[in-house]
């Protein structure tokens, strides 16, 4: 077997007027997240991660915030196309870990539902999910929510 780690990161402040995004799921919270996209800090974190492991370019690379095409469209189209480039490599995903940082909201109201959305997102069981949700605590001065996301794929080895 031949396994790959990725590492992502990523953070938006706080937007009046947009809904907030999470893992794909709908987060009933008054502001949501500044970016291009809808701003799902969780799904740019997972997607950048899983396309660290194979070698493809980041998620800033694929997806510009200068393209016009990406404006306020779901992230889950960009963590679709890192699994297609995944699979295309014949890496399988083994399991995601995933931090959100943020004072507000709650993030434990929300971990199962994020965790099911996430495993249809990417065929994993839920119990290869982890979410957890951990306070700024002085960390960043602007309000909003940043996420750092790994995981581990495999492939079996050739050669």
């Amino acid at each position: 077997m031949h396994t790959r780690i990725g590492l992502g990161f990523d953070s938006h402040e706080f937007e009046e007027g947009k809904p907030l995004f999470l893992g794909g799921v709908r987060i009933d919270f008054p502001k949501g997240l500044k970016g291009h996209s809808d701003g799902d800090v969780l799904l740019h974190a997972l997607t950048d991660a899983i396309l660290g492991a194979i070698g493809e370019p980041d998620i800033g690379e694929l997806f510009s915030d200068k393209d016009e095409r990406w404006k306020g469209v779901s992230s889950e189209l960009f963590l679709k196309e890192a699994i297609k480039r995944m699979k295309g490599k014949g890496y399988e995903l083994i399991n995601l870990d995933s931090v959100l940082i943020a004072n507000e909201p709650k993030i434990a109201p929300y971990k199962e539902t994020i965790k099911e959305k996430l495993s249809k997102l990417t065929g994993l069981p839920v119990e290869r999910i982890s979410i957890k949700g951990k306070r700024r605590e002085g960390f960043c001065q602007v309000e909003g929510i940043a996420c750092i996301c790994t995981v581990l794929l495999r492939v079996p080895y050739e050669g």
